[in-house]
């Protein structure tokens, strides 16, 4: 095998080439200790692409509900459905006010007991977004858990609601597995491409990448055995990007997964890129690497992934999609301190300010409540050496002043309070 330092030149030379990487380069690299150097490497494709901007947005997540069907093992947020309530919800078409299933013993922004389900109307769901929208935010991401109950109605009310409510806000909602999801409760059942339709329709502006985990058949078996697999998963993005709409990819690494299936499920994403670029032309924004959390999990008792391999997976990642525009460091995940060492280790992505997310968190007490201010965003990126940039959700730039945010080249603003 060749030495390592002949590996990083030969992969340095192929980088200014725009060649893409071998399985066994990713490889070699992931599993080098010159960690500097790997830095380095990923950030000649980052500032090959966008120099040294990074981009944040002022986003609002919304996690409608944690009762699932599914039990996945890495999953510390589903909740199981009150057997009792099952036949009374199912195939309801009711999108009104009132909470269905086992109502929340807490109140939303408050420590979430392992026994608490919850769902929340449509009315709660606008109701947020709303005083996100009126505080300036430009984004509302919403995903929950696979409710047996709900009907394909409630999220096409949902978006519909929001996008009436607040017109230029965009809604990314819904991972690949919520899609499927949605063209097994709907009644007549809908086909992927009816589900995406009817969604776009009522307000939809992208999907978000959740869902993909690692594509590989053991890691599938082993973790998370009931949900839909990789070729469902890319039915539904494949979908997406013929109707032009755009949408995000993860990969939930750190814990049963070696690093050549991280890799192979990285080069999956990259060939799944080139094959829409070419026939649709949208594709694939982001590639969003999420650190796997073990606490109040099934795989509690595996350490998860600690820094080094945080900042090597984020690397590999930039380098290995080369054709995917961005990388984003998830910080609810990464810690804002490791989000910002990695803007140094090819990522251009801080995501937002965030304001609430339930589905897991890294430290502290165990509050939903994990939100960055835009001063302190942009503080973590210029301490970083880089420019920050305000994007909507499909990079283009926001401008704002003290009362209004409108996107670079749209002749509409829109007022908020400051």
């Amino acid at each position: 095998m060749a030495s390592t330092v002949q590996t990083f030149r030969d992969i340095r030379e192929k980088l200014a080439e725009g060649g893409p990487l071998s399985p066994d380069e990713g490889l070699s690299l992931y599993e080098s200790c010159d960690l500097h150097t790997l830095g380095e490497l990923a950030n000649i494709v980052r500032e090959r692409l966008h120099g040294r901007i990074v981009y944040y947005n002022s986003n609002l997540h919304v996690n409608y509900t944690n009762y699932c069907v599914l039990r996945c093992k890495f999953c510390s947020f589903y909740r199981p459905f009150p057997k009792e309530q099952t036949q009374t919800t199912a195939g309801s078409d009711r999108t009104d006010s009132t909470p269905r299933g086992k109502p929340a013993a807490n109140e939303p922004g408050t420590p979430t007991r392992r026994d608490d389900g919850y769902e929340l109307s449509v009315d709660e769901v606008v109701s947020r977004a709303k005083e996100a929208y009126s505080r300036g935010a430009t984004e509302v991401h919403v995903v929950g858990g696979l409710h047996p109950g709900l009907p394909f109605s409630y999220y096409t009310d949902l978006c519909s609601r929001i996008r009436d409510a607040c017109p230029h806000m965009h809604i990314k909602a819904f991972t690949a597995i919520e899609i499927i999801h949605f063209t097994r409760i709907s009644r007549p059942r809908l086909s992927i491409k009816e589900v995406l339709t009817n969604l776009r329709e009522s307000g939809l502006g992208s999907l978000p990448g959740g869902g993909a985990e690692i594509f590989d058949d053991r890691v599938h078996d082993e973790t998370f055995k009931t949900k839909v697999g990789e070729a469902e998963w890319f039915d539904v993005h494949r979908t997406a990007h013929e109707l032009g709409m755009y949408t995000n990819a993860t990969m939930l690494y750190g814990h049963v997964e070696t690093p050549a299936e991280r890799i192979k499920h990285l080069i999956k994403l990259r060939d799944h890129q080139e094959e829409s670029l070419r026939s649709s032309g949208a594709g694939f924004n982001c590639v969003v690497p999420l650190s796997f959390i073990p606490e109040h999990t099934e795989l509690s008792h595996l350490p998860g992934p600690g820094g080094l391999d945080d900042l090597k997976t984020l690397a590999l990642t930039r380098l290995i999609c080369h054709n995917i525009p961005h990388i984003k460091a998830f910080w609810v995940m990464q810690t804002p301190k490791l989000a910002q060492v990695s803007l140094n280790w090819g990522v251009d992505d801080l995501d937002g300010t965030v304001g609430q997310y339930d589905i897991t968190r890294r430290e502290g007490d165990g509050s939903t409540q994990q939100a960055l201010t835009v001063d302190r965003l942009e503080r973590l990126i210029v301490e970083a050496g880089c420019t920050p940039v305000e994007r909507d959700t499909l990079y283009r730039r926001v401008i704002r002043d003290e009362t209004s945010w409108r996107i670079e080249g749209e002749p509409w603003s829109v007022a908020y309070k400051a």
